[in-house]
């Protein structure tokens, strides 16, 4: 008989859920450091060097731009989870389920359409058209490059006389592993893999939720009225 001292533990439970993929713009990021830095900068010395209402001011103006560059840069990111895509925008946090998810689109941006047709900006993924520019030269250029390298393949291949080296030749693989895109744009491909992969998951059903970020709504308003009144006041 087995005492319960020498029993096999039991097996832990899988975890159910993996973490989310979360996207993110660097350079809106890096850009939003920078301008807080000067903002902080420019206002710490108004606010200690300022004259009369110079300081208040300086203050006021802080309260009110300082949210709305984290709002801007900061803060949009995209969370794809295995049920649902979460989108943080600068002003609004909206929850979309991935079996309400009609489409992904991209454009001069990129967007979520919903089944009730609602369209919803994906900030934290923006498009740059100079960056599809540039993939599409790499593209260009690789194509040209492997059609240089399977001509002479063939060249070889036709000179020896055999019908082996032409077969070479023309069945050589292209140097990239397949089409240049822009980070974006793989970016939008992977969500689009994701929502094929899971929209007909029960798990994946549900409503659309939008919240509004008053978190910095409040502090925003609140600076702007204040330089109002400051401005008001003279």
């Amino acid at each position: 008989m087995t005492s319960p001292e020498s029993q096999p533990p039991a097996p832990q439970p899988a975890e159910s859920q993996s973490k989310d993929r979360v996207y993110r713009s660097a350079p809106a990021i890096a850009g939003g450091v920078l301008l807080l830095a000067i903002a902080g900068w420019l206002g710490v010395d108004a606010v200690l060097s300022g004259e009369g209402r110079t300081p208040w001011l300086a203050l006021a103006l802080l309260l009110l731009v300082v949210p709305l560059v984290v709002a801007f840069t900061l803060r949009p990111a995209v969370y794809a989870g295995d049920d649902r895509l979460r989108i943080r925008n600068p002003f609004r946090i909206v929850v979309v389920p991935w079996g309400q998810v009609a489409s992904l689109r991209s454009a001069y941006s990129n967007e979520v359409l919903t089944e009730s047709g609602a369209k919803y900006q994906l900030w934290a993924v923006p498009v740059s058209l100079r960056a599809r520019k540039k993939a599409a030269r790499r593209e260009m250029r690789a194509t040209a490059q492997a059609r240089r390298e399977m001509g002479r393949e063939g060249s070889r291949g036709s000179a020896l006389g055999t019908t082996e080296g032409l077969r070479q030749g023309f069945s050589r693989e292209p140097l990239s592993d397949g089409p240049v895109r822009a980070e974006t744009d793989r970016i939008m491909d992977d969500l689009r893999g994701l929502h094929e992969a899971r929209r007909q998951a029960e798990s994946a059903r549900g409503e659309v939720t939008v919240r509004w970020a008053y978190e910095v709504l409040a502090p925003a308003v609140a600076g702007a009225v204040l330089v109002l009144i400051l401005v008001v006041l003279g």
